[in-house]
């Protein structure tokens, strides 16, 4: 008896063997798992696109009047030592939104995770040069990811509502992490690079996008918390 039922599961293992090879399986199932991958990364794109848009402008005159701009901090320099063009086109756009009142504050909110790399003194130090002054700068040294500065500004700095400064594929992504975190932002864009410069920062913000999404199915939350800073009404 125990001889059948062995004779019959083992004919039975090489049908389905036969019918679906172990190889073939597992290259099938990467295959899938792959046009996964790349059509949810082409949805998250364009999703994070046509939802921020119509909050984002390159015309100061779109944009409602806040008490608080959010710089994203970046570079000041590129590694052959070179001015990054992203860094000051933000101050910029920065200086621009000051002055014409749209603002009466400015957050930087960038990485400071080295002693001899500080994103937000260095954009101070800029803004203060073009007629800020300091006491109306606030700096956010924990802002390592977009979503730590978004939910930093709201949790540590006590701001629902900003205009976020930065470029506008950078701006329509953290416009879209803020909105659905509650908090009413808008974006002024800064001045673009060129294409071939900005290449890579291009690549890699295809894939930030589809990772918002990760975020926010996890609820990931900022890396470091902290005391509650108060910018004055």
């Amino acid at each position: 008896m125990n001889y059948l039922i062995n004779s019959t599961e083992r004919r039975y293992r090489l049908v389905l063997s036969r019918l679906f090879p172990k190889g073939k399986r597992i290259r099938r199932s990467v295959i899938y798992l792959l046009l996964f991958g790349f059509f949810f990364s082409l949805w998250a794109n364009y999703s994070v696109s046509s939802f921020s848009d119509p909050y984002i402008s390159n015309n100061l005159n779109d944009l409602p009047q806040q008490k608080v701009g959010l710089l994203l901090g970046t570079s000041k320099l590129v590694k052959n030592g070179r001015k990054n063009a992203y860094f000051y086109n933000r101050i910029d756009a920065t200086v621009r939104l000051y002055k014409a009142g749209k603002i009466k504050y400015v957050l930087i909110s960038g990485d400071n995770g080295r002693k001899e790399y500080n994103e937000p003194e260095d954009m101070m130090e800029e803004l203060v040069k073009q007629g800020i002054p300091a006491d109306h700068i606030f700096l956010d040294y924990a802002g390592f990811r977009t979503l730590d500065s978004v939910l930093r500004s709201r949790d540590i700095f006590g701001q629902k509502g900003y205009i976020v400064i930065s470029q506008e594929f950078h701006n329509q992504r953290a416009v879209f992490l803020a909105r659905k975190y509650g908090i009413t932002a808008y974006g002024y864009n800064a001045k673009d690079v060129s294409k071939n410069f900005g290449f890579r920062t291009r690549v890699r913000e295809y894939f930030a996008r589809t990772k918002v999404y990760i975020d926010l199915f996890f609820g990931t939350r900022p890396k470091y918390g902290g005391a509650a800073i108060t910018i004055p009404d």
